[in-house]
């Protein structure tokens, strides 16, 4: 493996690295990981976040884990579709930059009706609306989702930011260029049928295909709403994992 950068990963960057690790051949099919200890050591990091980066590894499909045994490489490519992890808007940020943009359209629109009532915000409102497709990497498969992005059109000049970053969340575009942070994210997801004929197409889908939409509303510290997201992934391409855990 090469070596990791000079920061202390999180979990998603360890999973990531090994992920190329087992397709790239260099942990074939069959071969055993090195142990939770020696990953910690590698990774300058917690037991903790070497055990959820193979636990991510094993929801791709990729490991199975056996006590006594160890992490075996079971397959040389994650199962289909894209699974993220998300408990935390550190997660999103990095879901980001695995979760890459290619913008289609950015142009200025009018929150009336069904979409003002989405978004959450008064009938009426001007945002500047940011459409992409969004793909796994750069991996040239069929993308797994459409997002439109809403946000306050005093922020239209980050657009050409917006393209030339594929990688990284526009909310955090707008955070490092204007100082406007997240403070909560709210999260609505709900099963969907794509009726729409131009999004049908681009996703290489038939009209009324089964798909997931999540709408994300994003607010400052004052509790006002800057951002708003609407994402619709395909039925076979996506799916959303949490991890709870106990309060004590």
């Amino acid at each position: 493996m090469s070596d990791t950068a000079a920061q202390k990963p999180n979990f998603s960057h360890i999973a990531r690295h090994l992920t190329e690790a087992i397709t790239s051949g260099h942990f074939a099919i069959g071969a055993l990981l090195p142990t939770e200890l020696e990953l910690c050591k590698h990774y300058g990091t917690s037991r903790h976040t070497v055990r959820a980066a193979l636990a991510e590894l094993q929801q791709l499909g990729l490991v199975s884990r056996k006590k006594n045994v160890g992490t075996r490489v079971i397959a040389a490519q994650p199962r289909a579709g894209f699974r993220p992890s998300l408990a935390s808007v550190d997660d999103l940020v990095q879901f980001g930059a695995e979760h890459l943009r290619t913008v289609q359209h950015i142009g200025e629109t009018v929150a009336q009706g069904p979409l003002a009532r989405e978004l959450g915000c008064q009938e009426g409102t001007k945002w500047l609306r940011i459409s992409s497709l969004r793909l796994v990497g750069e991996a040239q498969t069929s993308p797994i989702g459409w997002t439109d992005v809403y946000i306050d059109p005093e922020y239209q000049e980050i657009g050409d930011l917006v393209r030339a970053t594929p990688d990284v969340l526009v909310s955090a575009l707008i955070e490092a260029r204007y100082g406007r942070q997240i403070a909560e994210i709210h999260q609505d997801i709900r099963a969907f049928s794509i009726e729409d004929e131009a999004m049908a197409k681009v996703l290489g889908l038939p009209l009324g295909a089964p798909a997931l939409k999540i709408v994300r509303r994003y607010l400052d510290k004052d509790g006002e709403l800057f951002e708003a997201s609407v994402s619709v992934h395909p039925a076979d391409r996506f799916s959303v994992s949490m991890r709870l855990q106990r309060s004590h």
